[in-house]
């Protein structure tokens, strides 16, 4: 058994590959940058871009299974190449927003680029990731202990990384998850102000929460950039997952008494170990908010 890792430097990725050599797996990574990414050294890295199929082949040569990191543009060519050079099993990492409709225009079509290519397939859909609030706290956390959000009680079942990285392995590896779809999220329901006093604990100081108006935590989260500044709209209301325009006042009133129908499934219901808790991702990540 071969595994290509595609965007093995991204969050999930790096797990998926550090797993996958510890349990003895033959893996390579693929890479589009030009310096080795940060795996074990006898991982084998090659270099590949998915928005260039073209750049394939050798990543693809001898490999018989395939963790897909989601590039929709090319998923199609990417996917007939790789059941060409003779791969057979391919897990997606796709996202939990494909099963509401929410998102037709960037997983969906890769999960059905996989699913017509004839090659034996399984979809992993993480819900939120809990490394969502690093990219939109850590700033604030880091220079002010403070964290400006608007929706204090919204809750939901934030998820973990590694959890999200064990499930992939799990598919590649394991029996019984062709033709799957696992949907699933963290353990718990856990509002954003519980979510702060979990970070709070594990680094050891108070982080005041601040309350705001949507429209101050987008100017906010502008002002930060990156992951912040271009998910603003969408994770306030202001706009639809697909970018079209909502209304936030309504979104605001549903995210303030957010408490969704029955508790997802975790990834411990796909791998037989327990799901990781918010308070366990706040410790793995401690040192990131200082």
């Amino acid at each position: 058994m071969t595994v290509l890792v595609t965007g093995a430097t991204g969050n999930v990725g790096r797990l998926v590959v550090r797993r996958l050599h510890d349990a003895g797996v033959g893996v390579r990574a693929m890479t589009r940058a030009s310096r080795r990414p940060d795996v074990p050294p006898a991982v084998e890295v090659v270099h590949g871009d998915l928005a260039s199929p073209d750049t394939l082949t050798d990543a693809l040569r001898g490999v018989d299974r395939l963790y897909l990191f989601p590039v929709p543009g090319t998923a199609s060519e990417v996917v007939g190449r790789a059941v060409e050079a003779g791969v057979r099993r391919i897990v997606t990492l796709s996202s939990g927003a494909v099963t509401g409709g929410y998102d037709t225009d960037f997983h969906l079509p890769v999960e059905q680029a996989v699913e017509s290519s004839g090659a034996e397939w399984t979809h992993v859909r993480p819900g939120e990731f809990a490394l969502n609030k690093l990219w939109l706290w850590g700033p604030s956390i880091r220079t002010g202990n403070v964290v400006r959000d608007p929706h204090p009680e919204a809750a939901w079942y934030p998820t973990h990384e590694a959890d999200v990285a064990d499930v992939a392995v799990e598919a590649l590896t394991g029996d019984g998850h062709a033709g799957a779809a696992h949907t699933f999220g963290g353990p718990e329901l856990i509002s954003h102000r519980e979510q702060v006093e979990a970070i709070s604990r594990a680094l050891g100081r108070e982080i005041r929460f601040e309350t705001v108006s949507p429209e101050e935590a987008r100017e906010h989260y502008r002002a930060q950039g990156g992951f912040a500044a271009d998910n603003a709209d969408m994770l306030l209301g202001f706009t639809d997952y697909s970018g079209g325009e909502a209304d936030a006042d309504t979104w605001a009133e549903e995210a303030g008494a957010a408490v969704p129908d029955g508790a997802p499934a975790t990834a411990g219901d796909i791998t037989g170990r327990p799901a990781r808790t918010f308070a366990e991702w706040a410790r793995d990540h401690a040192d990131d908010f200082r």
